[in-house]
């Protein structure tokens, strides 16, 4: 069964403020968090572990 204009009207506009959404928000807030989680992660380890180097 076709959709009407009206219907891909609407599901096109839904679909754009899905993506607005995904692509401005979501994905670099997620992407803020994997690069500071990793940060997070090596600075724990180097507190641990001590820094990289040459053995004292």
């Amino acid at each position: 069964m076709p959709l009407s204009a009206s219907d891909r009207r609407v599901r096109r506009r839904s679909e754009l403020v899905t993506f607005f959404i995904l692509a401005f928000g979501i994905w670099p807030i997620l992407a803020v968090a994997a690069v500071g989680g990793f940060g997070f992660m090596v600075w724990m380890y180097q507190i641990i572990v001590g820094p990289p180097g040459p053995p004292a």
